[in-house]
């Protein structure tokens, strides 16, 4: 399961790279841990009332990780393993409630511990798209919030003794619209593992 990802781009950059509105959203590059603020890139309904008319332009702006956030000093729920549990099926069937999570980088735990007795981390990017979107899902309470959606591991993944892997989005807008806009039929055909060709694995970020 992902714990902790980068975005090592800036708001301007990350809106172009997905055709969105930058918005306010100051970001300047980082990690990203569960119970932290980040970008996500979503459909621009979140704020119109009624039936569905014009389609809206895409908007980024800062959720936080973890649904819903902290209680009790610990994060919520960072990762979708079953999209059709009772608790996300909802949202995920009303495509203004899914969302693109940008990313240059994710961490996974590797297998074994170093020389010091710490968990060897294993850092994976992807060749054809230097910022990637991930399948997100987003809900509202007192603070606005998403989760990644996972899927089946590819060769890389189950080579590190993963049992799992974020949906990593195709680079083609085309797959960027089915995910936002899509019905939940032809939506989540999206959920798969990326091709082991073009993953690139990091010794650290």
């Amino acid at each position: 399961m992902t714990m902790l990802y980068r975005l090592d781009a800036t708001a301007r950059q990350i809106a172009d790279c997905f055709g969105a509105r930058a918005g306010e959203d100051p970001w300047e590059r980082g990690y990203v841990a569960p119970g932290k603020f980040a970008p996500v890139i979503t459909a621009g309904r979140e704020f119109v009332a009624g039936p569905r008319g014009e389609r809206q332009p895409r908007r980024m702006i800062p959720r936080l990780w973890g649904v819903p956030p902290i209680a009790d000093g610990r994060p919520g729920i960072t990762t979708v393993r079953n999209p059709d549990s009772p608790f996300w099926i909802g949202n995920l069937r009303n495509s203004e409630f899914r969302c693109i999570v940008p990313a240059t980088a994710f961490m996974e735990w590797g297998k074994g511990r170093d020389a010091e007795g710490k968990r060897r981390q294993g850092w994976y990017a992807v060749a054809d798209q230097p910022v990637f979107g991930v399948a997100g899902v987003w809900k509202d309470s007192e603070v606005p919030s998403f989760a990644l959606l996972s899927c089946e591991p590819n060769a890389v993944m189950r080579e590190a003794g993963r049992d799992s892997m974020p949906v990593i989005l195709p680079a083609e807008r085309k797959a960027q619209d089915l995910w936002l806009n899509a019905s939940w039929d032809r939506a989540r055909q999206l959920i798969a593992p990326y091709s082991s060709s073009l993953m690139l694995v990091r010794a650290e970020a």
